[in-house]
């Protein structure tokens, strides 16, 4: 069903906000979070009862995007950065595993960047080696890594799909040329189409394509044609993001053209015209900017009611506790949540001396639990059971989020939610404008105004 959308609902929903990768959000953790107390958590993890993900960084690109959010590091040549940091990785887990009296059981294994192909094969095939020593690979998890169309090679993903990887992911953004320079990241469709070939006859079980709309040249007519094409690639995921302009974190943002970004209303007419077009061709929506072709087990565990979320995306495993390794990497584990240092020279000293290199931190209070099980629940489910909740925590939501009832109320006004005495439930317009929705509940929010963060058109 298409929503209906008018340029002041549009105005009225525009809103600076979270978008909720980690309840709380990273700007409330600690910068006094010591590697002794990411020690202890550790330490305090069983890895007898409960699973992990494990996420690993890989900096390097060999040129900057000007619209990218993520922590890289620029080398235009290999040298001698992949086996250094591979080494450097190695000394970061055996760290890890000296805290546990076993190899802990892990059900997803991302490989995020950065350009993970940056590595070349046999550094690829080495670092994966080194991660089986120290954890216990479950063979029926998801073990997906992130690649770049423009670099990687059919050698590395023939080397990928023998050394376990199953699912891969890779960037596009627009196929738009326009768009492509502007944002200084040129990839034909031609090469993409002939990356897929590659991709299928290694034996890949999933493919993911990421999209962002609000980019610089972008209408909703030259979108469509991206969409079309990206239907006619057949990728059994889909994530469209929002671009997020926050040039005050990411200084290479200030090279993009603000003329040339799109008007509010023109931004999110892209988005609910890719959506409808992906819903048209065989794809179901996924929590708030996810697609999945509808037979996929993501999209069968959205339709369930388990479908989880964390700092790597949606996912199908109820792995709620995982480690990052690698510069600026994050994990959440024993209540804590975690990220190690963004600068690879205090990353790679602090490792030489035998200490986690850490950047922040935070241990969750149970009102933080509870707050992030709500927002979790709004994220990926669509809405609330209150029953569920009292069974969860043994409190009534009612009671509890006394205090949210106007914010809940409001958004029903708005036509994001609809109420009853049990439950909450987003509606489809909700399903756009979530963070709206979930920022009700964010104590931190409410106490900190002054914080920056991007829009939620």
């Amino acid at each position: 069903m298409s929503i209906q959308l008018t340029p002041d609902l549009i105005r009225t929903l525009d809103v600076a906000g979270p978008r909720y990768t980690s309840y709380p959000t990273a700007p409330e953790w600690s910068d006094s979070y010591t590697s002794a107390d990411y020690g202890r958590a550790l330490a305090a993890f069983s890895p007898d009862h409960t699973s992990l993900s494990l996420y690993v960084h890989i900096p390097f690109c060999a040129k900057m995007c000007f619209y990218c959010g993520c922590n890289v590091v620029i080398r235009k040549t290999r040298g001698d950065a992949g086996d250094d940091y591979i080494d450097h990785l190695i000394l970061e887990m055996d760290l890890i595993r000296a805290r546990f009296p076993k190899n802990p059981l892990v059900k997803q294994l991302h490989w995020g960047g950065g350009t993970p192909n940056f590595l070349s094969s046999d550094q690829m095939t080495r670092l994966k080696y080194e991660i089986e020593q120290r954890f216990e690979l479950d063979s029926t998890g998801e073990i997906a890594i992130e690649v770049d169309p423009r670099t990687v090679t059919q050698g590395q993903i023939v080397t990928l799909r023998r050394i376990g990887f199953n699912r891969i992911s890779m960037g596009i953004q627009d196929f738009s040329e326009t768009v492509q320079v502007a944002i200084n990241r040129v990839q034909p469709y031609e090469d993409v189409h002939v990356l897929m070939g590659w991709i299928r006859d290694a034996g890949f079980e999933s493919v993911n394509m990421d999209l962002i709309y609000g980019l610089p040249h972008q209408t909703p007519a030259n979108f469509s044609d991206t969409i079309s094409r990206i239907i006619q690639l057949s990728p059994d995921r889909i994530a469209l993001y929002s671009y997020a302009h926050v040039p005050w974190l990411k200084s290479h943002q200030k090279l993009i053209d603000l003329a040339a970004l799109p008007s509010q209303e023109d931004k999110l007419s892209i988005f609910v015209s890719a959506r409808d077009h992906l819903l048209a061709n065989g794809y179901d929506a996924i929590g708030m900017d996810h697609f999945a072709k509808s037979g996929d087990e993501l999209a069968v565990a959205y339709k369930n009611g388990v479908l989880h979320r964390n700092f790597m995306g949606y996912t199908v495993k109820p792995a709620d506790e995982y480690i990052g390794i690698g510069v600026s990497s994050i994990g959440f584990i024993s209540g804590h949540f975690v990220q190690t240092t963004k600068e690879l020279k205090g990353y790679y000293s602090d490792l030489e001396q035998g200490r986690f290199a850490i950047d922040r931190g935070l241990e969750l209070s149970e009102d933080d639990r509870i707050r992030q099980w709500v927002i979790q629940s709004v994220m990926c489910r669509f809405g609330v059971d209150k029953s569920i909740f009292k069974t969860q925590f043994g409190l009534d939501f009612d009671l509890y989020f006394k205090d949210e009832m106007a914010h809940l109320g409001h958004c029903q006004q708005q036509g994001l939610v609809t109420l009853n005495a049990g439950s909450i439930g987003v509606t489809d317009l909700g399903k756009l404008f979530v963070r709206n929705i979930a920022m009700g509940f964010d104590f931190y929010l409410k106490k900190n105004t002054e914080r920056r963060f991007s829009r939620t058109v």
